[in-house]
């Protein structure tokens, strides 16, 4: 397999060490969307094969993979994956239950009901409370090829939605700034109040009663 400026092989640490240990089945898991001031929050858990015929080049922490990038891994993801699952929770339950308790949710429900239960689940600076044990890795999707498989995963997933949100809200910029608080944004939401996809917890502070 021909190597790239980034070797995705040099992500298989964590892999190979349970691989070592006999284990099979194991699994990555990501969020994407903790921050913005709208839209869900998404998770990915995926169980890749990790031969190194099966190996996918290219593959990295999502944020470094330019979008274009991302939308063809996102399908080979897909594609040779043994299994995976990808859940979100809405504006509404983040603002109910607040972001790390849905973000945790989803993780569990992820890994819960992926079909195949893994040996282990590799996950990004989040300990978790599901069926298999895990291995909380801080900054696990730079370091992790499982974990960055999830991350793809979760961020295709999340951006798609969000480009789709966009046309029925166009004035936020959601295309582009996927719910962050950017500048264009924030003073979308001073002039034009809150939408119903915003996170009411997480806006307080630009907008008032009223115009949300």
């Amino acid at each position: 397999m021909s190597r790239t400026k980034h070797d995705t092989f040099t992500m298989l640490e964590y892999e190979k060490k349970y691989l070592n240990q006999g284990k099979k089945y194991i699994a990555g898991v990501d969020e994407v969307g903790r921050g913005p001031l709208a839209g869900p929050v998404v998770v990915a858990c995926v169980i890749m094969p990790l031969n190194d015929e099966d190996i996918i080049q290219g593959v990295n922490d999502s944020k470094k993979v330019s979008e274009k990038n991302r939308e063809v891994l996102f399908e080979k993801i897909k594609e040779k994956a043994l299994a995976y699952r990808i859940e979100w929770a809405d504006e509404k339950i983040i603002d109910e239950i607040n972001i790390l308790q849905a973000t945790k949710m989803c993780m569990t429900n992820a890994v819960n009901n992926i079909g195949i239960k893994p040996d282990i689940v590799l996950i990004d600076a989040v300990n978790l409370d599901c069926n298999a044990p895990i291995e909380a890795i801080i900054k696990g999707d730079a370091k992790s090829y499982s974990i960055a498989c999830a991350s793809i995963l979760a961020k295709v997933t999340r951006d798609r939605y969000m480009r789709e949100i966009d046309e029925k809200y166009p004035q936020y910029g959601f295309a582009d700034n996927k719910g962050y608080g950017s500048q264009k944004h924030i003073e979308a939401l001073k002039s034009c109040g809150a939408c119903p996809i915003h996170r009411r917890t997480f806006i307080k502070n630009f907008v008032n009663e009223q115009q949300s």
